[in-house]
């Protein structure tokens, strides 16, 4: 075999091999409703520093919790090539919080999308479980335009006061996964799930995905992830997390607690999470 042959066929071997591997960056998120109340942490002084902080970590998706339609909108507008999926909980439209999903336009293709909502009538809009509020939780399928391998991307946010409506939440997130990934994709779930890691929801989530920061090559960061805007206090527990499907395809690199801070403030009271994976 001619020896330029040989280097080119080795080199295009090589190049195909190498495409078919999926690197994702994956951002959960919340990013605190917009409140008149808190003060100099209100979302028209933090806004920028939201969206700064999105823009320049350059996750490829972000599960975003509280967020509201004019938030939306403004996120939409300021963030670098993003598109979003989901609706508000309230109305099934606008209205209330969305637990919505940005994602990469650039770089994948939706193929499917749906928002449901945590109760015993997840089609329609509705409470769950004596919840305090409507929760929801919106997944997408999409496939990444250039290796064209597929993947579902979950994001919830679980109710703040019924430890019922908590863990029938966690049993129904499984079950739909269950339900929509006949062909095994890899998933990635995002969420707050007010749920701290010793509590019923998240041990049920553990029981069936796979932790994000527990599969980690390389963690940074602390564990907690609620500060409540106390800069000068230690965060209050792990409540946010990325889970991932027990699939040989993917795998968890990097994870991170991002403290980012500016004038001895945070963008959010939450701190963002995010998790570096490989699916081949």
């Amino acid at each position: 075999m001619n020896k330029k042959f040989f280097l080119f066929f080795c080199s295009l071997c090589v190049g195909l091999v190498l495409g078919a591997q999926t690197n994702i960056k994956m951002m959960s998120f919340n990013i605190r409703l917009d409140v008149a109340s808190d003060g100099e942490n209100r979302w028209e002084l933090r806004k920028d520093k939201v969206a700064g902080l999105i823009n320049y970590y350059e996750p490829d998706f972000v599960g975003g919790q509280e967020v509201q339609h004019q938030q939306l909108q403004y996120l939409l507008q300021n963030l670098n090539g993003y598109q979003q999926i989901g609706v508000a909980r309230d109305d099934g439209n606008t209205e209330g919080e969305y637990s919505c999903i940005f994602y990469k336009k650039d770089k994948y293709k939706l193929l499917l999308q749906k928002t449901f909502w945590l109760s015993p009538t997840p089609d329609s809009v509705s409470f769950g479980w004596d919840a305090a509020c409507r929760r929801v939780c919106t997944y997408g399928l999409f496939q990444h335009k250039k290796t064209k391998q597929k993947i579902w991307v979950f994001n919830t946010h679980f109710d703040h006061v019924s430890a019922q409506a908590r863990l029938e939440s966690a049993k129904l997130i499984i079950k739909k996964i269950n339900e929509v990934n006949a062909k095994n994709y890899p998933v990635i779930l995002s969420g707050d799930f007010n749920s701290k890691p010793t509590e019923d929801p998240a041990q049920y989530m553990f029981a069936n995905m796979n932790n994000a920061s527990t599969e980690s090559k390389l963690v940074y960061g602390n564990p907690d992830t609620w500060n409540g805007f106390k800069f000068q206090q230690k965060p209050e527990g792990c409540i946010d997390y990325i889970f991932v499907s027990r699939n040989k395809k993917i795998s968890v690199k990097k994870f991170a607690t991002l403290t980012d801070s500016y004038e001895m403030k945070y963008p959010s009271d939450h701190f963002p999470i995010m998790a570096e994976m490989e699916i081949k």
